[in-house]
């Protein structure tokens, strides 16, 4: 039995009465006995297969605890999970299998039809099927199998995990994660996010994803603590469910739209300890809103698809920043211990206080590279071990580190450096603007400049050359956008970001000649 098998860190923190619910789903109650036993018959199946250790086990089903199940097996057996987003359509998919080549790949039954047909084209051996009401090949196949089985024997940097990029930039790069990775990380989160024996976590995210899948499902299960399960998030259910829940985890658009419930209130929350917020930037009006409405701040934090979680608002005290406790709005607080964070710029120098530059990473949380990418891996690793996150921010006098933006959503007009994120919380704060996004447009005579895309709040008229005239107020010229647009809203993936390489594209012959 291997003790470096992340399935068994997570297996020691099972309750010894196994028949209490460790999931509580719309439809049914799983035992600590269901989990364990039902992912020792899939991992068991695993094996049966006849597939050597480390092969990949490519996963594209609706969210449910089967699923949840599937990824534990995969871990216990040895082989590599990876998780595909539900959205992903048939390029997506021939793309993912033919760079991952997995040896197993299991599809939702409604899409058998033309995902079998990929599959087998880039020679995948077995095609299975998982419905998110228990149906499909994959269940009845592992249904007569033994309910033990002792974890494969595998070393700290095995690979446990590939999940892909979201590719704005390019083809999506498959971020390599060990065992050790994901380990080290959830061990340092339910310290310092102060799980507790009593906590029930509500998980109302998607599992194809670091956040719903790591930094959740891990979070609750190495502090054996159960879950309610919400196979889709409505905000009436979820606000429902925090008389029995203690945390919540979610990204912006699920806390803005549990605002709008009028069931939202102090009373309703009273029994929660924790709300976090990740995976997207909160506006400042939704923390202050969320504070007045249920007396909680909502903790920020901060964490990538290569790192799993690098950085956090504090739960408590933290004595390496001064004892500081306060959660800040608009930062996504310290370090979180082990890593080790950089402000960097553009010539590799290391910045000073409130300086803002490059975002470096370094810790047992850092992904080993990309999937069959050495050339990329490399160019993405300084000498000295740093990951370069492709983030812009900056750090403070007390320690707390800000996002700025992407790097590669800077604009650089005129041969100044204009920041999307910081022209987005000027108009954020425009009266009747809900929200915004800046993208930048190429310009022949400043090479590039600012396009602004507003979202006005329910019943507000919005004069785009007035947002313009009063962000002159406000910003250098520079910085000021050259085009102003209203929206009803602003295109945003699965996991609430907005995809600017959207917008970007929308607006990439705006000023050009014709």
């Amino acid at each position: 039995m291997s003790a470096h098998n992340f399935y068994q860190t997570l297996r020691a923190a099972f309750p010894a009465d196994l028949e209490r619910g460790a999931v509580f789903a719309a439809q049914r109650t799983y035992s600590w006995r269901d989990l364990d036993e039902t992912s020792a018959r899939l991992a068991n199946w695993l094996g049966s297969l006849n597939i050597p250790q480390g092969s990949r086990i490519a996963v594209q089903v609706e969210k449910s605890v089967e699923a949840m199940m599937l990824y534990l097996a995969t871990l216990r057996a040895g082989h590599v999970f990876l998780p595909l987003n539900t959205a992903y359509q048939s390029g997506e998919i021939s793309y993912f299998i033919e760079n991952a080549q997995p040896a197993v790949l299991v599809c939702s039954p409604a899409n058998r039809e033309w995902v079998e047909p990929l599959g087998q084209q880039a020679g995948v051996q077995h095609i299975y099927t998982l419905g998110d009401d228990g149906s499909g090949s994959v269940l009845s196949a592992a249904a007569q199998q033994p309910v033990t089985h002792s974890p494969a024997d595998v070393q700290p940097q095995d690979l446990a995990v590939i999940i892909y990029t979201s590719g704005t930039t390019g083809r999506s790069k498959g971020a390599m994660l060990s065992h050790e990775n994901i380990r080290s990380n959830a061990q340092v989160l339910q310290t310092y996010w102060g799980w507790q024996s009593d906590d029930v976590l509500i998980h109302a995210l998607p599992i194809f994803h670091v956040h719903g899948l790591f930094v959740a499902i891990h979070g609750a299960l190495i502090n054996g603590s159960p879950m309610i399960w919400m196979d889709k998030f409505d905000p009436k259910t979820a606000i429902a469910h925090m008389a029995q829940g203690t945390v919540f985890m979610g990204v912006p658009t699920l806390y803005t739209r549990m605002l709008a419930e009028p069931a939202l209130t102090p009373q309703s929350t009273a029994h929660m300890r924790l709300f976090i917020s990740g995976s997207a930037p909160m506006l400042v009006e939704t923390h202050q809103q969320w504070r007045d409405r249920t007396g909680h701040t909502i903790l920020e934090r901060y964490g990538m698809s290569e790192t799993v979680m690098l950085t956090s608002n504090p739960f408590q005290a933290d004595a390496r920043f001064g004892g500081r406790s306060e959660r800040r709005i608009g930062t996504v607080g310290f370090p979180l211990p082990g890593v080790s964070l950089r402000v960097v710029g553009d010539e590799g120098q290391v910045l000073g206080t409130e300086e803002i530059g490059g975002i470096q990473v370094k810790g047992p949380n850092v992904f080993a590279g990309y999937w069959q990418m050495p050339e990329k891996t490399a160019e993405e690793f300084t000498a000295d071990g740093f990951f370069k996150t492709g983030d812009v921010g900056k750090v403070d006098a007390d320690g707390y580190v800000t996002i700025v933006g992407r790097s590669k959503d800077l604009i650089i007009s005129g041969g100044y450096n204009v920041y999307p994120a910081e022209v987005e919380s000027y108009l954020n704060n425009l009266p009747g603007v809900a929200e915004s996004a800046v993208v930048g447009a190429p310009h022949p005579d400043f090479g590039e400049v600012g396009v602004a895309v507003v979202v006005p709040k329910a019943g507000a008229q919005l004069d785009p050359q007035a947002l313009i005239q009063a962000l002159k107020q406000k910003l250098a010229n520079y910085k000021v956008p050259k085009h102003c647009e209203i929206a009803t809203d602003l295109p945003r993936n699965t996991m609430g970001k907005v995809q600017k390489n959207l917008l970007r594209n929308a607006h990439s012959q705006r000023f050009m000649p014709s």
